[in-house]
Parts: C-alpha cells; structure tokens; sequence
C-alpha cells in the first residue's frame, strides 16, 4: 500500500497572480476556491476516491493566503519539462508568463533555475525526446 501525491500548496501573497501563472504554465484550470484559497487541476479531471487508489493522477495545485514572505531557497521545487517545444522555447514562454531566471549556485546544469511571480523556484528541464524514450517509464 502506497500514498498518492494528490495536491501541492504553494503559500502566496496574490492567489489571482500565482494561479493565473501556473494554470499557464501547466494548461491547469481553476476547479475550487474558499476564503484565502485557491485549487487548480488539470482540465477534465474530476477525481473520485477510486479514481486515487485506482492510480496515480497529476496533483491539484494550490494556492493559500499567508501574511508572511518567502525568505530563503526553496527546501522544495517542482520542475517542469517541455512536452511540444524545446527547453530554450519554454523557458521564454515562461519569462513572458512573468519569471524570472534566479541564481541558486546551480553552475552548469541541464536545467534552468526560474522563480515565478512571488519569487518560488523551480526548474525547466530539458525537453523529452521522444524518439529516445519509447517504452521508458521514467524521465529519470
């Protein structure tokens, strides 16, 4: 028996802002909001308990309300990788969205280091090969 990823929370000062961000970013859409929060998911999924325990599923992404800044690097970051463009192509789709590059002492790596809006980081990865990764199950 496993647990299933089913939702990462971001702490903001502007929900509007972050999800209008990341709902670009990961063609998500807005599914659920409340008092000082808001939920996107992937288009067209409305998961039912089954659906969870019968496999894993993209997480919701959500957004709370917190009064206090973000102070240091990250201790966790998503990375995203492109699926129709190149790494390059992406990277300046995403600063177009409004990131920005952040030096984390990175050095040369495959990945760019971006921040979004409110100063989050998180990786573009390069972009999957497709001709490279036929019956592999894994990006790793």
């Amino acid at each position: 028996m496993a647990s299933r990823l089913t939702d990462v929370i971001v702490d903001c000062h502007d929900l509007d802002v972050m999800a209008d961000f990341w709902c670009e970013v990961l063609g998500y859409e807005r599914v659920a909001s409340g008092d000082g929060w808001l939920a996107t998911r992937a288009p067209g999924l409305e998961l039912t308990v089954n659906d969870l325990a019968a496999r894993a599923q993209p997480p919701a992404l959500a957004f709370v309300l917190v009064p206090e800044d973000k102070l240091a690097k990250n201790r966790v970051h998503v990375d995203v990788t492109p699926t129709e463009c190149s790494q390059a192509v992406e990277v300046e789709r995403l600063l177009g969205l409004g990131a920005r590059r952040v030096d984390i002492s990175q050095g040369s790596t495959p990945w760019v280091v971006l921040a979004d809006p409110e100063g989050n980081e998180f990786c573009v990865m390069p972009e999957v090969e497709r001709e490279h990764t036929e019956g592999v199950p894994s990006i790793w």
